[in-house]
């Protein structure tokens, strides 16, 4: 290795991926801060270079290997190079052969130990990694350096135990391992006092918050529950769920909690049963539908968010218009939709991958397709209607504010810059792409004008 220099003074930081993923960086960059470095948009002149990855898909992990492979190249000033996230913990110090200019890597359960190894890097000029198969619960949450002022990530549970056959999460994040509800409802308390009014619960499935520790007496729904006594939290969100852990309790909790958003994320990933067998998924179709007609029972206003492959491993076309025919009958507000690609490490990727890439890209452009007629339809049926929107920013032209519904809807208003971060009463008037454009509803506008 050459030298590498003895001070930092800057950093840069670049995040891939998912939710976590993002939560995690903010963590890091606080750790950096407060260690006294200067966070700079700058790849070029920062002393310290971290790029914090997602393995979840072979393109993600590609796009990131030729960036940081360029860097081996394109770089006049000497810095110090991390890799920490997902593919680190896929990788490990394998990365250290395909990319030998990188100084140090990081797996998601060791984000703790980020002063650790800069230390160590910088007293030995050694490569230096450290990816650990179980987290440890020894974050300091309230360290994390949050860009946004109104809405924060809030992590409640690590890991998976699912396995399903084609998701490296299991891999990559271990085993499930919850925080204690007092930390958590802690975070929650302070990050109030500073005026966040919206708050999202992270996990790779946190409807197991809770399970692994029983003797807490504080599954997820008794959670909800506490959280939404803390005075001035206006909305609680979360994501992902699993739907076989989806419970009565849960839903009653979203009905009956004023914080709590009417909108529930719980992947089908497909429609057809013997795929979901395949996938396991440790649920039916039919099991499916029935926690969906449960939820709309209960909460008859929810939203409904989903992630579906298409193109997995011997589906036939049949079983792809079970899955298109499941998304019509269930409408759902919210799709990620993606065409199968084995990931290495995964059960999955032994399997003769016999879907050619056209039927699979055919049959992703007719899901998103009919996603599209979906979401048409529900604009469509808003437009008059009365909702509340969190007032986030300015959008990207700075003429109109930007803010949410409760079911995470995007909509626009014209409005002064007291408005952010403040829940406003609107009335739906229209429509652009997928971005609905209200107005302030009449109240509202007398109460400002008063």
């Amino acid at each position: 290795m050459d030298p590498t220099p003895r001070q930092l003074k800057t950093f840069f930081m670049r995040t891939y991926g998912c939710q976590m993923n993002e939560l995690d960086s903010e963590i890091m960059v606080g750790q950096l801060i407060k260690r006294g470095l200067t966070r700079i948009e700058d790849e070029h002149e920062a002393d310290l270079l971290i790029f914090n990855t997602c393995s979840i898909r072979d393109l993600a992990e590609r796009k990131v290997m030729g960036k940081i492979g360029q860097l081996g190249f394109s770089r006049k000033k000497r810095a110090i190079i991390g890799v920490t996230g997902c593919m680190a913990m896929a990788k490990k110090d394998s990365l250290f052969r395909k990319l030998p200019h990188v100084n140090f890597v990081i797996g998601t359960n060791n984000i703790n130990d980020l002063n650790h190894v800069l230390d160590e890097v910088l007293e030995t000029g050694r490569q230096t990694f450290r990816v650990d198969d179980q987290f440890e619960e020894n974050l300091d949450y309230l360290v994390a350096k949050r860009d946004d002022p109104i809405k924060a990530y809030v992590s409640i549970i690590r890991g998976c135990d699912k396995f399903c056959t084609y998701c490296v999460v299991p891999y990559t994040r271990g085993q499930e391992v919850s925080r204690p509800p007092e930390s958590i409802i802690e975070e929650c308390r302070l990050l109030v006092q500073k005026g966040y009014q919206e708050i999202t619960l992270l996990g790779q499935n946190v409807n197991s918050y809770g399970k692994d520790k029983p003797e807490w007496n504080c599954l997820f729904h008794d959670l909800l529950y506490q959280l939404d006594k803390i005075d001035g939290l206006k909305r609680v969100r979360f994501m992902t769920s699993h739907p076989v852990d989806i419970t009565r309790d849960l839903m009653q909790a979203i009905r009956d909690l004023p914080s709590a958003c009417e909108f529930v994320h719980f992947p089908m990933q497909a429609g057809s049963s013997r795929i979901l067998k395949k996938m396991h998924r440790i649920y039916t179709i039919e099991q499916y539908l029935e926690k969906v007609a449960m939820l709309r029972e209960i909460i008859p206003n929810v939203s409904l968010g989903t992630d579906i492959i298409v193109g997995f491993p011997s589906e036939t076309e049949e079983e792809f218009l079970q899955t298109y025919e499941r998304f019509k009958e269930v409408r759902f507000s919210v799709a990620f939709i993606f065409a199968y690609s084995a990931r290495k490490g995964t059960p999955a990727f032994r399997w003769i991958d016999d879907v050619p890439e056209e039927v699979k890209q055919d049959r992703l452009q007719r899901l998103l397709s009919l996603h599209s007629e979906v979401c048409e339809e529900e604009r469509q049926a808003l437009l008059g209607s009365d909702v509340e929107i969190l007032v986030e920013r300015r959008n990207k032209d700075e003429k109109l504010l930007k803010g949410r519904t409760r079911c995470w809807k995007n909509v626009v208003i014209e409005g002064s810059d007291s408005l952010i971060g403040t829940l406003q009463r609107v009335k739906v008037t229209g429509y652009s792409h997928q971005t609905l454009i209200g107005e302030l509803s009449q109240s509202t506008t007398d109460l400002l004008q008063s």
